[in-house]
């Protein structure tokens, strides 16, 4: 099974973020716009990893994400747990609840699965105002959670150059061990299952146990940015639960391609940013997100890494007429 941009690709892209802050240093705006790409990167990842590669449509990745980002703030205010062993617990809660989603989930299909990871999402909000006696801030913000240190050092939102590579590091492991994932037994036994699950059941794939070990890695990984989140903004309430969320990280899936890694990466990036440079419109921003959902599926059905694979055959064409141009011209 190959990736439609290969390692070469995902490399390079990683290095490319990784050389954004030494043209962006300087404003603070831009690093946190970025910083904020890189926690929607790994998140989108995990959701295209269910959606994209097994097929599994869950609605249920934000709610996800706040388990995380609740369960790793609370454990290190209420718990005197470090931090980063919070933000590590985090994404264990959250893998031990998408077990707990999928295991009915898997005995539903299509539509069903997306109803019922849907309706888990809408009862978070309802659960967090009623557990402010735990320690969730009920309806109110949950904030004071100890920041991460290391090395003596002390993670501040203020200083963002040490945020942003950190999650870069971090977002870099998540991305990599994606990719093994996908080109792993484990990947070729729930893309079988989504292309036939019948043929792939005869050949012996157990699509329970399977499903459920998607469902569990791609909540952890989901859970891990979650924890980081918490860490980063250092307040967080059921606001994040909203519809704008959940519309914006679907638009990241949209655009980049589902099942197209690392096109995921590349649609957080693009979407983080244009949301932020569109905030003064207000609720005209959702028209404009609306519409480009539209022209994708209608023009771009696999994202941004569909049209780099409609591009590649064009591109190497256009270096081999480059080539033939400069060797005549040696030869000359």
């Amino acid at each position: 099974m190959r990736l439609p941009g290969g390692l070469p690709f995902l490399i390079g892209l990683i290095v490319i973020i990784a050389i954004l802050p030494l043209f962006f240093k300087d404003s603070s705006y831009i690093m946190h716009i970025l910083i904020m790409s890189l926690i929607w990167s790994g998140v989108v990842v995990g959701w295209d990893l269910m959606m994209g590669y097994a097929g599994i449509f869950t609605f249920g990745q934000v709610g996800i994400f706040v388990v995380g980002a609740y369960g790793s703030g609370m454990l290190a205010k209420l718990n005197g747990i470090d931090p980063w062993l919070g933000v590590l617990l985090g994404g264990v809660g959250s893998a031990l609840v998408g077990l707990l989603i999928g295991i009915p989930c898997l005995r539903l299909r299509g539509v069903y699965v997306a109803l019922v990871t849907f309706a888990f999402h809408l009862v978070l909000v309802p659960l967090i105002k009623l557990g402010g006696p735990i320690g969730t801030g009920g309806a109110m913000n949950l904030m004071g959670v100890p920041p991460l240190t290391v090395a003596g050092y002390t993670f501040t939102v203020t200083d963002k150059i040490p945020w942003f590579y950190l999650l870069l590091v971090v977002c870099a492991l998540l991305y990599f061990l994606n990719y093994k994932v996908i080109h792993s037994k484990l990947g070729l036994a729930f893309t079988a299952l989504r292309d036939s699950e019948n043929l792939a059941k005869s050949l012996g794939i157990d699509d329970y146990k399977t499903s459920l070990m998607v469902f569990a890695f791609s909540s952890f990984l989901t859970g891990i940015l979650g924890g980081f989140y918490m860490q980063y903004v250092g307040v967080i309430s059921t606001k994040i639960l909203g519809m704008d969320t959940f519309l914006l990280i679907m638009v990241m899936l949209i655009v980049g391609g589902l099942g197209r890694f690392p096109g995921a990466v590349l649609g957080a990036f693009g979407v983080t940013f244009l949301n932020y440079y569109l905030r003064p419109l207000e609720h005209y921003r959702l028209v404009i997100f609306g519409l480009i959902v539209l022209l994708a599926v209608i023009f771009m059905r696999n994202g941004i890494m569909g049209l780099w694979e409609s591009a590649k055959p064009y591109i190497g064409r256009a270096f081999g007429r480059v080539g033939k141009w400069a060797t005549g011209l040696r030869k000359s």
